[in-house]
């Protein structure tokens, strides 16, 4: 086999569906011709929303899958204020679970995924709170650029402009700015430092997808007056799936896993209703497409495009789909010569797509690890076979964009006879380290910052480590280009593919989050060392402030294999004043230094994710008196709740429901439920009885936050309790107290309002709004211009035991080390003392 010059490096960043690091498409004959009529669709729609499950996936499916329209969803937020059902990731380790959580869905209901640099800091009452947090000319700005960059014909808001303060702040908000942006992308004065990379565009409609639940109830929506309305009849059977609309739809929205939106499939026709918001009516008012030129005659040179796509379209043989490649390959070279960039840049990457299923093209670089440090060698295998009869040469590998000729030689990909080779990078030492863009600066509460205008929505990490091919077919040439990967083969599995990710030479981190220190005594930290590389040593310390003390000042370490970890134990000693500090685990390698803590967030609905943090950890002093209560802790979605506690002194167990008992629960003081454990551990539906006979037998009960629906049992409470919700957004918001002599305000920690300063992002969610005459309610606050909400924290005497509810978001606030949700913390868990 004739060798191939190979030169590998590739210092393009191509946002393509084909660079996420994902099993390769093997289309079959059936989704080859799907691909053939929508590259014969030149017509485009772009949904708009807040969040990550707002979409709505059965207009997504059917204007991709029916009308075959390329169709876009445009997520302002990344969902990282949203709560974790699936583990206890939060804020921007949960903005990249639903980030990816988003890509899955659109590879099944064939839409492409999109975001702004807006940070959901949480829920907003109304969007004038939202657009002050947010940077609203930022984000408004962002807007225009989606717009600009994926040039929809028809624009659709999932939420309505006009009505604010009715539902979420962030979901009016995003309807507010598709509307501002929809007028102000054509206009070249506006944001026009983004002209050097896109045009102007003006589209053509914008719609609110509006239904029943917007008129408050489906008997109101059949009254109305429906003349502003179009009908879309979205219920398809498509019987080369096999499925339904709705049913595709369904499996896109259970990719939301986190957020607990499973969905089950239906079949039957089915309404869609939007109303125009601006442009002209269609007049059937059942073609959203109306008088948009939706074939290749609207682009300059593409009669003679069509000609050929439409013949391919129409002759496209099921078992022998082979026979399209000449006239798709004629097609490739003449919307690689069109004037419209736009179109070209689109309508290329399908054709090729096209082209390679034809012909079983099978292109592959896979690493040998999975992990590799700036400035280290990498082997890499390469793949590249032919399946079918046509005549295919590989006239090259190399960098991409750059196609290297020299000293190139072709190799003929014979039918079914697999070329495959083995070489060696050499990574730059100037590469950066695999991280989500968007998480690589500091931001704001309300902003992510991202400088570089291209990169501004892009869904996906950045790859950089690329392989191009030069595929040779009837004397045209088309590039290829595949992210290097690696794969590995799993016992129960089989293949797995995951991404390729830069890493530092060294990271660190610390075994807690947050360090509690309640009295002048020191406390043990361990930091934990792990080596990017074979053969490391250096030496790792802690930085602090000076008035705290540590010991020893620094720790040399060595590390012979590349995954291997050393422990390091400090000794630190607090203060003597009250203070929150930050401490930071810096290692020392070679003069250089490395500071960054990796986080691998791996879940099976979702590929293997990588971040790079700040490896600190915030340690307190705190003036806390706590008892020496044993917990009991019954996981609900999931938390880090149990490790505040232990740093407090308590003695945690964690209880798997099942082993609920008499017997197991006698050695506990206080059993307490994680949040959301009465929406989703369903055991405790049949554990509850003995639950409250531990309390009626004199111990204590604390239970967090659930939502209102699905509940595994009414008899969450040992009295009636009525769920709402309600809720204080603003953290700050004023609190007071209802009772304040009692006693869970003032022992052993007397509350004050300062313990309610530097919450984060809200002070509690979901509290009932009525309870039994037997429940005492202790705080009342609200947000600005709302009703008393009072029922944050309510304590009830049930026999000889004392039964506590409570809202408060301690899931957020404890982690976050925050003083006074501890201290409160501790006097709930010592009431009845």
């Amino acid at each position: 086999m004739q060798k191939l010059y190979t030169c590998f490096i590739a210092f393009l960043i191509l946002f393509s569906p084909d660079c996420w690091a994902q099993q390769p498409a093997k289309p079959g004959a059936v989704e080859i011709y799907h691909q053939i009529q929508k590259l014969n669709f030149l017509g485009s729609v772009l949904y708009i929303a807040a969040h990550p499950d707002d979409e709505n996936t059965r207009l997504i499916s059917w204007l991709s899958n029916d009308k075959k329209a390329r169709t876009g969803y445009l997520s302002l937020t990344r969902g990282d204020g949203g709560q974790n059902l699936i583990g206890p990731e939060l804020r921007e380790l949960l903005g990249v679970i639903r980030t990816q959580e988003l890509i899955e869905a659109r590879k099944i209901d064939g839409g492409e995924q999109f975001f702004t640099r807006a940070n959901d800091f949480g829920f907003s009452k109304n969007p004038d709170e939202t657009l002050k947090i947010w940077d609203k000319e930022q984000v408004l700005s962002d807007v225009v650029w989606a717009i600009r960059k994926f040039q929809p014909d028809i624009i659709i808001n999932r939420f309505d402009h006009r009505s604010p303060g009715t539902t979420h702040g962030h979901h009016t908000s995003s309807a507010m700015l598709s509307l501002e942006a929809f007028e102000k992308a054509n206009n070249p004065s506006i944001y026009a430092n983004q002209l050097q990379l896109v045009s102007t565009w003006q589209p053509k409609r914008l719609f609110f997808n509006t239904s029943w639940w917007f008129y408050g109830s489906k008997e109101k929506f059949e009254a109305a007056d429906k003349t502003n309305l179009i009908n879309l009849k979205i219920g398809t059977y498509y019987p080369s799936t096999g499925k339904s609309n709705q049913e595709i739809a369904a499996l896109s929205r259970s990719r939301h896993q986190s957020q607990g939106f499973g969905s089950t499939g239906t079949r039957g026709e089915e309404d869609e209703y939007l109303e125009l918001l601006k442009g002209d009516m269609p007049a059937a008012k059942t073609n959203l497409f109306e008088g948009i030129d939706t074939t290749w005659n609207r682009v300059k040179g593409g009669k003679a495009i069509g000609d050929l796509l439409y013949n391919v379209e129409k002759n496209f043989d099921f078992k022998n789909p082979e026979a399209s490649i000449p006239e798709l390959v004629k097609a490739f070279a003449l919307i690689d010569e069109l004037e419209d960039k736009h179109w070209r840049a689109i309508k290329s990457e399908e054709i090729k797509k096209i082209i390679a299923a034809c012909a079983g093209l099978y292109l592959e670089a896979v690493a040998e690890v999975q992990e590799i440090t700036p400035g280290s060698p990498l082997k890499v295998k390469i793949e590249a076979i032919n399946r079918s009869t046509v005549a295919i040469n590989l006239e090259g590998i190399g960098a991409v964009p750059v196609y290297v000729t020299e000293n190139q030689e072709t190799v003929a990909l014979k039918n079914n006879i697999p070329y495959t080779t083995t070489n060696t990078l050499q990574i730059p030492a100037d590469f950066n380290y695999t991280n989500p863009y968007w998480l690589n600066q500091t931001g704001t509460t309300g902003m992510y910052q991202v400088d570089q205008q291209e990169n501004i929505g892009v869904p996906d990490v950045l790859r950089q480590i690329k392989v191009g091919f030069w595929i040779g077919i009837n004397n045209v040439t088309i590039p290829y280009e595949r992210n290097v990967v690696y794969k590995y083969n799993d016992d129960v599995k089989g293949e797995v593919y995951q991404p390729l990710d830069i890493v530092p030479i060294a990271t660190s981190s610390m075994a807690e989050k947050v360090y509690i220190f309640n009295n002048d005594r020191s406390k043990t930290i361990t930091v934990k060392v792990k080596a990017g590389k074979d053969n490391i040593a250096g030496t790792v310390k802690l930085e602090l402030p000076q008035d705290w003390q540590v010991s020893p000042t620094e720790i040399p370490f060595g590390i012979d294999k590349k995954g291997q970890e050393v422990l390091a134990v400090f000794s630190v000693s607090p203060s003597k004043e009250a203070s929150e500090i930050n401490i930071k685990s810096v290692v020392m390698i070679e003069g250089q230094t490395f500071d960054r803590e990796k986080i691998d967030i791996n879940y099976p609905h979702i590929y293997k994710q990588m971040v790079l943090k700040p490896a600190e950890a915030k340690a307190i002093r705190l003036k806390i008196k706590t008892k020496n209560e044993k917990i009991a802790y019954i996981m609900g979605a999931g938390d880090e709740v149990p490790k505040s506690l232990s740093q407090m002194g308590y003695e945690v167990t964690v209880m798997k429901p099942e082993d609920i008992s008499a017997e197991s629960l006698q050695r506990f003081d206080v059993v307490m439920t994680g949040i959301r454990a009465y929406n989703v551990v369903n055991a405790l539906a049949y554990k509850q009885k003995t639950l409250l006979d531990f309390v009626y037998g004199g111990k204590t009960m604390i239970v967090q936050y659930n939502t209102l629906d699905d509940l595994v049992t009414k008899d969450m409470a040992p009295y009636s309790l009525k769920i709402s919700r309600d809720r204080v957004t603003e953290e700050d918001a004023e609190v007071r107290f209802l009772n304040p002599n009692h006693q869970l305000l003032n022992y052993p920690n007397k509350i004050t309002a300062a313990d309610f300063k530097g919450w984060k992002q809200e002070q509690g969610l979901y509290y009932p709004s009525e309870w039994d005459a037997n429940f005492t309610p202790i705080l009342s606050a609200n947000d600005k211009g709302e009703k008393p909400k009072n029922g944050a924290v309510l304590v009830a005497k049930y026999g000889k035991g004392n039964y506590i509810y409570t809202g408060l978001s301690f899931f957020r606030e404890l982690p976050e080390g925050v003083p006074g949700a501890f201290r409160l913390m501790a006097n709930m868990l010592a009431i009845g003392k």
